[in-house]
């Protein structure tokens, strides 16, 4: 079954080196690839260019740039700093999409309003910087669980109301299954995003229970858990949705199996998701 729009996530099969990855996505078809920063920079940024670019693969997102609440002006600065070296390396990789993790409450605060405030104080600063580059800013609501030390941004609504206040070629949001299944105005938000032209990245993962104790690294593998897969798909396509459809997973069991095997398996996953 054809691929088209099929990306692999880095992060769902870690275990593999940047050319393996590469290799494996050749061998099976698989037309583009989400990149993470660190692994990037290990290899070498302009390198990794190469290798995606010479294997004719698509990067359709990096992650990440974020992490805007702290209050202390140095830290903020550091934050800024970073996040337009993200975006400098997104461009660099040929990615117009910039996922953001955008921080937690700072230690001490319970100021969630405040946070959010300066998250919207640091798209006002970026968002110009990144166009100036065809570079976007995607907003990625985390499930609540999340809300204190990773993300005050916990769903599509809260992330839309951060987004529509900047042009959508500047500043949109990412849609990621794992996070906001729960959500009962997902449906609405959904069509919101799209009217705005703001859905930048699509991600898939599913939810499993029990969660695992790091639930960070709980997401699991497409069709494992409680995630209508098949509706998310359907419901950013009626939305205008036609980028990439990324499968994103953080899960240990998997990271511990051989990764070419995990990359196989995720293929067939998402050709089952296609046929369903």
């Amino acid at each position: 079954m054809d691929l088209t729009g099929f990306s692999i996530n880095q992060m769902t099969v870690k275990q593999l080196s940047l050319p393996e990855l590469v290799k494996g996505c050749v061998e099976l078809g698989v037309p583009g690839v989400g990149l993470w920063r660190e692994p990037v920079a290990e290899y070498g940024l302009a390198a990794a260019a190469r290798l995606v670019a010479d294997a004719g693969l698509a990067v359709t997102s990096l992650c990440r740039g974020g992490f805007f609440t702290a209050i202390d002006p140095a830290e903020r600065a550091a934050a800024l700093a970073d996040n337009r070296a993200a975006i400098e390396e997104a461009a660099a990789l040929g990615t117009d999409t910039l996922v953001l993790v955008s921080g937690g409450l700072p230690s001490g605060s319970r100021d969630l309003a405040g946070a959010r405030e300066r998250i919207a104080d640091a798209l006002a600063e970026l968002g110009p910087y990144a166009a100036e580059r065809g570079v976007r800013l995607a907003i990625e609501p985390l499930h609540p669980m999340f809300a204190s030390d990773r993300c005050v941004v916990s769903t599509l609504s809260q992330a839309l109301d951060l987004a529509e206040r900047f042009p959508a070629e500047q500043v949109g949001i990412v849609v990621d299954t794992y996070h906001l299944w729960w959500d009962d105005r997902i449906a609405e938000d959904i069509r919101r995003a799209g009217a705005g032209g703001r859905i930048h990245c699509f991600q898939l993962a599913d939810w499993v229970t029990p969660l695992p104790e790091g639930v960070l690294n709980g997401r699991g593998q497409l069709g494992d858990g409680a995630v209508d897969m098949a509706w998310f798909r359907a419901a950013v396509a009626e939305a205008g949705y036609r980028g990439p459809v990324e499968v994103e997973i953080f899960n240990d069991v998997l990271w511990a199996r051989d990764g070419a095997e995990v990359l196989a398996q995720t293929v067939e996953r998402y050709r089952g998701l296609l046929s369903a």
